[in-house]
């Protein structure tokens, strides 16, 4: 069953100015693994955790730092929650959350799915 469905899409140059004008969103939003990578790929992680917070609802309880947006071994994007975050995902009932991302032409974009039982 579908517990909620998040899109975000972000101007990846507006990404690049508020990184510049405040260095320490890099600290803020992401794990130090994910600061390691281009600021294009930050700007679709950033997409992929706003879609994120909208597919369960709202943010309470979530800890930018405790959502990890890696590759499985086939190279599809997925989450790796920890924490409290991860908790409060389990706490909503939620099994499986599905993500896709891309950037291209100056915009990244994400899309969240999220899945709990059927029972």
């Amino acid at each position: 069953m579908i517990i909620g469905i998040g899109v975000d899409l972000v101007d990846m140059e507006r990404f690049e100015r508020s990184v510049a004008r405040t260095p320490r969103l890099l600290e803020r939003l992401f794990t130090p693994a994910e600061r390691q990578m281009p600021l294009h790929s930050l700007a679709a992680r950033f997409a992929a955790k706003e879609a994120l917070i909208k597919a369960l609802g709202g943010s309470d309880g979530l800890h930018w730092n405790e959502i990890d947006v890696t590759r499985n071994d086939a190279g599809a994007p997925r989450f790796e929650l920890s924490g409290s975050t991860a908790e409060v995902v389990a706490a909503r009932g939620i099994r499986t959350v599905h993500l896709s991302m891309s950037h291209d032409a100056g915009a990244a974009i994400a899309q969240v799915i999220a899945e709990g039982s059927d029972a």
